[in-house]
């Protein structure tokens, strides 16, 4: 569901995955630098926003509301979903294995790869 319309030109989108029992995802951007030779049929690509796998969804909300602080253009979309499905196009980041460089430095080493979400 659209909760928020942001602006059509410029506009990020958050996405926030709420299993319905207090825990939740939140989905934003992937930093640009993972966004580079997507594969076809992909054009946008999301990372979670967050370390966890789930966080409160009260904390998303926190989180949604200072992003909308920091840039009033982007756009908010809720998915309710029980099982916690996304149906997103998400990049997963993880470290080299021999890298002392934090998995959210976007100037350091870093493996990367896009999933898709296909438990439906």
């Amino acid at each position: 569901m659209l909760r928020r319309r942001g602006a059509a030109e410029a506009g990020a989108i958050f996405i926030k995955v709420d299993r319905l029992n207090g825990e939740a995802k939140l989905y934003g951007p992937a930093p640009q630098v993972m966004v580079f030779d997507l594969p076809e049929g992909i054009d946008r690509v999301f990372a979670r926003a967050h370390e966890p796998e789930w966080i409160n969804a009260d904390e998303v909300d926190r989180r949604l509301g200072r992003e909308v602080d920091f840039d009033p253009d982007l756009w908010i979309v809720d998915i309710e979903d029980q099982l916690g499905r996304s149906w997103l196009d998400a990049a997963e980041v993880r470290e080299f294995p021999d890298s002392k460089i934090s998995s959210s430095s976007i100037t350091g080493k870093l493996n990367w790869r896009i999933i898709k979400d296909t438990r439906w």
